[in-house]
């Protein structure tokens, strides 16, 4: 099957599902990448001296090694401002974004869920775009999209309030419709994707993923409802 993932920004794949992502492909489907943004916006760019625009070139350039660690189908790169989606009208992107569906005609689109995994603004504008879209195009009747899916994680259950602090809730087991177990092999190439990233390696090791990689991608389909979860994000279509 043919497969697109779209996110906001250089490595949220890798920060996410880029092991499931390997191996869909060595299952033998087509897996496509789409980010919106160059992700200029970064923090990054203040310690290397660069400008937005150097940066986001930068991050076109790591973001096609990852292509290759990953073996992806495609990759495309978009322009619209990085940290800014909030600002914009949504509809010129909506509608490029149809367009591009129509154009590449994917069965199953992946982003992010409705609490965005981070809560980042530009993550849940995101959630919103693909949902609109993916409503549209079935819509107007003639979309190629068989599945809209939400690449998440599970929530640990704590209690959201603790003092003063508010934490971000993720998804239920219930909300939970796929789980994939992923490989040893998938799991290396998430971290070569991660290295891939020369410029974040000082935020990567902050972050430490690269001890946290879950063996498992979890997935949300929206108005579908799998219980127990499938093993495959394909499964059922």
């Amino acid at each position: 099957m043919k497969i697109l993932y779209v996110f906001p920004h250089p490595d949220d794949e890798s920060y996410g599902p880029a092991g499931a992502i390997y191996q869909q492909i060595q299952a033998g489907h087509e897996v496509h990448l789409l980010t919106l943004t160059e992700g200029e916006a970064t923090r990054m760019r203040h310690k290397l001296g660069l400008s937005k625009a150097e940066m986001g070139q930068v991050r076109r350039a790591e973001m096609e090694a990852v292509a290759q660690v990953l073996e992806l189908s495609s990759l495309s790169v978009w322009t619209w401002p990085d940290s800014q989606l909030q600002d914009l009208d949504p509809r010129p992107l909506v509608q490029e974004l149809k367009d591009f569906i129509q154009q590449l005609k994917p069965e199953i689109l992946v982003s992010y869920p409705v609490h965005g995994i981070s809560g980042f603004h530009d993550h849940l504008v995101t959630h919103s775009l693909i949902k609109q879209c993916f409503l549209e195009l079935k819509t107007e009747g003639n979309s190629p999209l068989k599945r809209l899916a939400f690449y998440t994680i599970p929530d640990h259950g704590q209690a959201t309030f603790s003092g003063d602090f508010i934490r971000m809730r993720h998804s239920t087991k219930e909300r939970i419709d796929c789980i994939e177990p992923l490989s040893a092999q998938a799991m290396e190439k998430n971290r070569e994707a991660l290295m891939a990233y020369e410029t974040y390696q000082e935020v990567i090791q902050e972050s430490g993923i690269l001890n946290k990689l879950d063996k498992k991608a979890h997935y949300e389909f929206f108005q579908e409802d799998f219980d127990p979860p499938v093993q495959e994000l394909t499964a059922g279509l």
